[in-house]
């Protein structure tokens, strides 16, 4: 397995299980952020364009919604 594929299960893995965990804490809101821009990254490297602007969205939004759930809490 290559590190580029290594870079995708981690970035999937770690969205899939901060998106589960997002109600108990803003910081799960963040890690998803992360993930998202795992994974566009990983998308670049593949050369999937459309997914590093689709993921790129998704980490700006999820950002944003950390941003404010944590002014808020």
């Amino acid at each position: 397995m290559s590190a580029t594929e290594l870079l995708g299960y981690a970035a999937i893995s770690i969205m899939v299980a901060s998106y589960a965990m997002e109600k108990a804490a803003p910081v799960f809101v963040a890690i998803f952020a992360l993930g998202c821009a795992m994974a566009a990254v990983y998308a670049y490297l593949i050369a999937s364009y459309p997914f590093v602007v689709a993921e790129g969205i998704w980490a700006a939004v999820a950002t944003r919604r950390w941003l404010v759930a944590r002014r808020s809490g």
